[in-house]
């Protein structure tokens, strides 16, 4: 019997739908497996098609084409190590979420999925077949076992592979990105290890697809749970691991243990990425955005020009009589420090042109909302304009406090194609200028030292739509707002909870009716980085039409 068994883990970034595209990176890593030396090259779950296809993969036609395609890889990987993929299988006139093992110029082996996720952003249940729980498979004469994702979450699928002769578990992923997950993962991974005394491999997959950012950090545990390897966070990678037979069982050899980055850095890097692979997976190359003179602004113009370069970024401030010295100066300091392009669109003249429009219809009532939403729809059609004409993306800025409670203009600044700050609360935007400010990276595209000033970060926030306006004119203070939404959001708490936290019961009955009314805005929203289990879209699906309150 061979005592060393070699698997190359590739840590990869797929592209939904790009079947063709998919299969070549997975060739390529099979290619440097072969190189190498390999028994067995693997890829992440649903690899072959991308992740997550949503009801993509539901078409007919494309989970073929996906199969089809996975049966040409086979015939081209016929000579060399087994090639381990995931995607989509029919069987029975049931689709499958399956991990293949390609061997021999044929599909060899197939695992199923058996637990569905149907939580958070995932609709598996009502997608898939569930799988039944199966036996390891063969690469030579060594048995492995590959709970696909959520079925390594739970000790039955891990049990009866060890049951019925796995000698390790190789666990693909396609796991997204949300604060402090890595812990989470690793204490499940560790539950599988000590449960079944086996070593478990961990793969995961990496890149951004709409609002999910897939971070990798790929591992790898002896039994007992010591970690063994330890792949990088959001980077490709291909790594050989070689495992050495020992009288008690198959040993993971210790490997590189790359350093993880804490949750600041992590969450900066999920929007910069994120944003980056969504223009690469649109098409687009360029984006512009409203720069007010901010923190919001500011924060989404930094992370544009680290994940594209400041000769792709367009910064436009669109002063009116309203907007401050203060905010004009400030805007221009951090279009400058970034190094990026810079217009100057006053909107008096159009904004004024509106009004004399609409002033028959308006005459004899007080100015109000309706004045200061044009000045955003105003911009809104400027930044859009600008946007068709140069072929540059927009891209929105409105944190997850104001996104909660509905504190933007739809069809105003709630324009745009994407939003890398959609999922991070206003208190947390403060922080993450000043962690910008101190911190730099080498795969930041933007310049060291501080490229947002201070002052941006320190004075009272304003939408600047009428004379000394602040925000805490209309919300209560962000502090207490975010506190407030975390129980009501994040916690899907009460009432009842927020005073128990120490709130006002009448703020906090003010703040849960502005969410519910805004959940019609939230619907015509762009996208957005996700950085916490909580995220406006898939995580947290609300009726728009609802008159439920919670009576406290």
């Amino acid at each position: 019997m061979a005592d060393r068994f070699r698997v190359t883990l590739a840590q990869l970034n797929p592209v939904v739908g790009d079947l063709a595209g998919n299969a070549a990176l997975a060739q390529s890593a099979w290619e440097q497996g072969r190189e190498a030396g390999a028994d067995l090259v693997a890829l992440p779950e649903m690899f072959i098609t991308g992740y997550n296809t949503q009801d993509l993969v539901m078409k007919p036609v494309f989970h073929q084409a996906a199969m089809a395609e996975v049966e040409a890889l086979a015939v081209a990987c016929a000579d060399g190590p087994a090639l381990a993929i995931g995607g989509p299988w029919v069987e029975g006139g049931k689709l499958y979420n399956a991990y293949l093992i390609l061997r021999d110029g044929k599909i060899a082996s197939r695992c199923l999925k058996h637990h569905l996720p149907n939580e958070t952003v995932f609709d598996e249940v009502r997608i898939f077949a569930p799988g039944p729980l199966g036996g390891p498979y063969a690469i030579g004469d060594t048995r492995i076992g590959s709970p696909i994702c959520e079925d390594g979450w739970h000790e039955d699928v891990a049990e009866m592979l060890e049951e019925t002769g796995a000698e390790f578990l190789l666990i693909p992923n396609g796991s997204p990105y949300y604060r402090n997950k890595m812990d989470v993962r690793l204490n499940h991974m560790v539950a599988r290890s000590v449960e079944t005394g086996l070593p478990v491999i961990y793969l995961n997959m990496v890149g951004g697809q709409d609002d999910q950012m897939f971070d990798g950090g790929s591992f790898v545990l002896n039994p007992g749970g010591a970690l063994a390897l330890q792949m990088p966070v959001f980077d490709e990678c291909v790594t050989h691991l070689d495992l050495e037979r020992t009288p008690d069982g198959w040993r993971a050899v210790e490997g590189e243990k790359s350093h993880l980055p804490d949750e600041w850095e992590q969450d900066y890097r999920v929007m910069v990425d994120s944003l980056r692979d969504y223009m690469r997976k649109t098409g687009f190359s360029k984006v512009l955005l409203g720069l007010s003179g901010g923190v919001d602004s500011a924060i989404v113009a930094a992370i544009a020009v680290d994940a594209l370069g400041a000769e792709n970024v367009r910064c436009v401030m669109l002063p009116s009589e309203f907007t401050s010295q203060e905010s004009l100066d400030d805007a221009e300091a951090v279009a400058k420090a970034l190094g990026c392009h810079y217009d100057y669109v006053p909107i008096s003249e159009g904004r004024s042109a509106i009004t004399n429009t609409l002033a028959p219809l308006f005459a004899g009532l007080e100015d109000g909302l309706a004045e200061e939403n044009i000045q955003s729809r105003l911009r809104g059609l400027l930044l859009m304009a600008m946007s068709n004409k140069f072929g540059e993306m927009l891209l929105t800025t409105g944190n997850k406090s104001e996104v909660a409670v509905g504190y933007a203009t739809i069809y105003g600044d709630m324009a745009g194609g994407y939003n890398p700050i959609k999922d991070m609360y206003k208190t947390r935007v403060f922080e993450t200028c000043r962690w910008r400010n101190a911190n730099h990276r080498p795969w930041m595209m933007g310049p060291e030292g501080e490229v947002i000033r201070p002052n941006v970060i320190d004075k009272p926030p304003t939408a600047e739509l009428r004379e000394d306006q602040k925000d805490s004119d209309s919300l209560p203070d962000y502090p207490e707002l975010d506190a407030i939404l975390g129980i009501l959001v994040d916690q899907d708490g009460s009432i009842a909870d927020c005073v128990a936290a120490g709130f006002d019961r009448d703020v906090a009955k003010r703040v849960e009716h502005l969410i519910y009314i805004s959940e019609y805005k939230r619907f015509q929203s762009a996208p957005g980085a996700r950085l916490t289990p909580r995220a406006f879209w898939l995580d947290r699906r609300y009726p728009i039409a609802n008159r439920w309150r919670d009576p406290g």
